[in-house]
């Protein structure tokens, strides 16, 4: 497999802390082929071959502001246990539930646009339910849990010009902790 040729932006740049507008379909075809693009780059970061040959680190999700294009779009590629991937791309989503129950990730969320080891927890909500459009413009909902959901937050705040990073308490990193579950 050939690496898509794919320009990831670091956190200091400051159009990742600006909203996303809206995507207008039909989808011009060069969006629609960086998705796949990015999609493939991030199926590739979960393979040990590619990730030594390429250097890369391991994502699972990429959304369209982190590659330059201010759009709300993202992708997520999860790893099956069967060395199998799932592969989502959402355009337009709105969260139109989410559960009670807060979760994070033990070993700290990662950013492939935050190039830095960053101590503390983010607060995520266990389950989610989101409407989105997919590339040819056909609303879907989705129900996501643990990783899923942590991995849809994340993209969604990309969105809306959120890093996992803002989320966390400068002073007190791990605040809460003991009220949330980890993951």
């Amino acid at each position: 497999m050939k690496l898509p040729e794919i320009t990831i932006l670091d956190e200091k740049n400051k159009l990742l802390h600006t909203v996303s507008e809206e995507i207008k379909f039909p989808m011009s075809t060069e969006d629609k082929k960086m998705l796949h693009d990015m999609l493939k780059y991030l199926e590739m970061s979960q393979i040990d071959e590619y990730t030594e040959k390429y250097n890369l680190r391991p994502g699972m999700g990429l959304a369209f502001v982190q590659v330059g294009i201010p759009k709300r779009a993202f992708v997520i590629c999860s790893e099956n246990d069967d060395k199998t991937f799932d592969k989502y791309i959402v355009i337009n989503p709105t969260i139109v539930s989410m559960s009670e129950e807060m979760i994070y990730v033990g070993e700290g969320e990662g950013c492939l646009s935050v190039n830095r080891e960053v101590d503390g927890i983010v607060p995520r909500h266990a389950r989610i339910t989101v409407k989105a459009f997919d590339e040819d413009g056909k609303e879907f909902t989705i129900r996501v849990r643990e990783d899923l959901s942590v991995a849809f937050q994340h993209e969604i705040d990309h969105l809306n010009g959120i890093l996992f990073t803002d989320h966390i308490n400068p002073k007190c990193p791990y605040k809460d902790a003991d009220q949330m579950r980890e993951i």
